[in-house]
């Protein structure tokens, strides 16, 4: 019988209509249980709608080109996420995907965009595949770890958890109890992989003592050479422990003083050999393509070795006179060097200033023609006050173009003395007609760094100046164009922080005062946080 097109789509309605009828109910799915409560306070409503401003613009400045005067707002979302984190605000139900998201294409956020997120992200990392990341990074998915008396419960999760929940087990006894973290280690240490007990070493970093000497010491015969170093390079760190007192016995038989000639001069005998005892102490015996196995093996003994060896070697001197001493026969570089890593290694502010020597000495200076990466980390030892005053007036002689890595150790925001440096160094390159993009990673770091109330001062500097005939070409419009930008950064940072103030100070503090008119008009010609809505919750 031949159907007509009608009744064939009719017929073949009833046929689906009846397969469909005859199927049983699948069992329904277990419903996800709820996600943990998260306790802390919610977010002021303005830095809500700043949040969502934030993380709807993360993909707007990936393209190359010329920024113009319009602030990078995704370079803003670190600073943000800190500030909240201070404040202890919970994240917006309805801004977690979002946030995830931003994480998830920026490693450099994660630990920041976590914590602010709390145990709402991490339920929501189980439901997509995408978010898993955050289940990783969080030891133990958000599970809490066994309280301080729950002795069972540590012997239980370190026995059988993941190796995340471990570290972070670990990680977490070594704040409260470090000797009870120790004990834990040493527990399971024979069985545990190289990789692991490389990982659980590192943990002893925090609240090292003179108690995990023992310890430490035997893992220098670990049958790992990893392990073997970082357990040495944490001996090296205890003055009073028996590697540093071999080290120093090592070292100072290297290094000596001479007095035959007029003035003193420090001599080096780099080591002939290096031996088993050596080896085991952490020395690496085979130098890197293009050392010298003698200076190689100089370098490492000096670094372990305890700087209050010196000043009793070389005739009582202070670190600066040290430091300022003649060295015999081309040693000095090597033997400087080594100081610069053993003052950072042991965290010696003394010696790091007689390493760095005057800010005004050449940009490779210093006493021991220290180098400015050098510098650098030495700066690290150093009370952020010092360490930007110095900086400070290190630009102040030689201006920004080998600022930037001594830049980057300060502390944010930068303080009053070093934010003047910065822009009348910017401001002197600019009248002096220098090729502007040379600037740009400066000028970066300030829109991130720099105190948001050096904004009024920096309004002389919007005009477009005359260019001089051996300026760049259009050079003058760059650099109005950034100084526009960075007044527009400074002063969006300022209502963000005033948007994260408790409701309280804010009121006592006074709108007009954090956020005068002008920082209203610029930061809303850049996209007004009222207008911008939050994305629809998800989960």
């Amino acid at each position: 019988m031949r159907l007509t097109p009608l009744a064939l789509l009719d017929a073949a309605a009833l046929a689906t209509v009846r397969r469909r009828a005859g199927l049983r109910p699948a069992r329904a799915a277990r419903r996800p249980e709820r996600a943990l409560e998260d306790p802390r306070p919610a977010l002021p409503a303005a830095a809500a709608r700043r949040l969502a401003m934030l993380l709807a613009d993360r993909s707007g400045g990936a393209g190359g080109g010329r920024r113009g005067g319009s602030p990078d707002l995704m370079e803003l979302l670190p600073q943000w996420l800190a500030a909240a984190n201070a404040h202890r605000y919970a994240a917006p139900p309805q801004a977690l995907p979002a946030l995830l998201d931003a994480a998830r294409g920026r490693t450099d956020l994660r630990p920041a965009a976590l914590a602010f997120a709390g145990p709402r992200a991490l339920w929501l990392a189980r439901l997509n595949q995408d978010w898993r990341f955050a289940l990783r990074a969080a030891p133990g998915g958000g599970a809490a770890l066994p309280g301080p008396d729950d002795t069972e419960g540590v012997r239980r999760l370190w026995r059988e958890g993941l190796f995340a929940e471990r570290v972070a087990l670990l990680g977490a006894l070594r704040a409260r109890t470090p000797a009870a973290a120790r004990d834990l280690l040493t527990s399971t240490w024979p069985t545990e992989r190289a990789e692991d007990r490389l990982m659980f070493l590192d943990s002893l970093r925090a609240g090292l003592s003179a108690g995990d000497e023992p310890f430490l010491e035997q893992a220098l015969g670990d049958r790992s050479r990893n392990v073997r170093a970082t357990a040495a390079e944490l001996l090296s760190g205890l003055p009073a422990s028996a590697l540093a007192g071999r080290m120093a016995v090592r070292a100072a038989a290297c290094v000596a003083l001479d007095r035959t000639g007029n003035s003193a001069v420090i001599v080096v005998e780099a080591p002939h050999e290096c031996d088993s005892g050596m080896e085991r102490d952490g020395v690496v015996a085979t130098p890197p393509t293009g050392r010298g196995e003698r200076s190689w093996w100089l370098g490492q003994l000096v670094e372990a070795a305890p700087l209050g060896t010196w000043p009793e070697r070389l005739g009582g001197r202070t670190p600066r006179e040290i430091a300022a001493l003649p060295v015999a026969d081309g040693w000095q570089g090597e033997l400087h060097a080594a100081w610069c890593r053993a003052a950072v290694r042991q965290g010696d502010a003394e010696w790091a200033r007689a390493l760095l020597g005057v800010p005004s000495a050449p940009e490779a200076g210093g006493p021991g023609a220290v180098s400015l990466a050098e510098r650098a980390k030495l700066l690290a030892a150093l009370e952020p006050v010092e360490r930007a005053s110095w900086v400070a007036g290190f630009i102040a002689t030689h201006g920004l173009s080998e600022a930037f890595q001594l830049l980057g150790v300060c502390a944010v925001p930068w303080s009053a003395p070093l934010g003047r440096a910065v822009v009348d160094a910017l401001n002197i390159a600019r009248d002096a007609g220098s090729y502007p993009w040379s600037f740009s990673g400066v000028m970066g770091l300030a829109e991130r760094c720099l105190d948001p109330a050096e904004a009024t001062r920096l309004e002389g500097l919007l005009a477009v100046p005359d260019e001089r005939e051996d300026a760049a070409p259009g050079a003058g419009g760059y650099w109005a164009e950034a100084f526009q930008r960075l007044v527009t950064t400074l002063r969006l940072r300022a209502a963000m922080a005033a948007e994260l103030r408790p409701e309280e100070h804010r009121s006592a503090a006074g709108a007009p005062s954090v956020r005068p008119p002008d920082a209203v008009r610029l930061t809303d010609a850049v996209q007004p946080p009222d207008a911008v809505q939050p994305p629809d919750a998800a989960g």
